[in-house]
């Protein structure tokens, strides 16, 4: 089993940068793809980013292309998301997710969930 804590939400202006952390508990971290997913109210999780367990193969939602970039360190047992050049439409609660296979962009396919955290982007 894995437990994932996010950290690293707040407000920011538009056009500067975040970085999310996801700290996962468990020796079997380092095997799973994680992801990143993004909800506001009202609407259905959104798939944002994926990571390979090696951490070699990426993706990324055509909206944050060239913007975010999805990192993790094995031996830290973290997965990262560095968010840039952010906008309003980024506002919203950011979770990560540990996955059963890599490239899966609906929520169903992510096993394990962290409790989100918080981006809210000014302009």
């Amino acid at each position: 089993q894995v437990q994932l804590v996010e950290s690293g939400g707040g407000l920011v202006q538009a056009g500067g940068s975040l970085r999310l952390s996801c700290a996962a508990s468990g020796r079997t971290f380092s095997t799973y793809p994680m992801g990143w997913f993004r909800q506001t109210p009202g609407k259905e999780r959104e798939f944002v980013s994926a990571i390979s367990w090696s951490g070699v193969n990426t993706d990324y939602a055509d909206s944050v292309k060239g913007r975010f970039t999805i990192s993790r360190d094995n031996a830290k047992n973290t997965v990262y998301l560095q968010m840039n050049s952010l906008k309003p439409e980024d506002t919203a609660v950011y979770y990560c997710a540990a996955g059963r296979s890599f490239g899966k962009v609906v929520s169903l396919e992510y096993e394990y969930w962290g409790q989100g955290t918080q981006v809210t982007v000014s302009s």
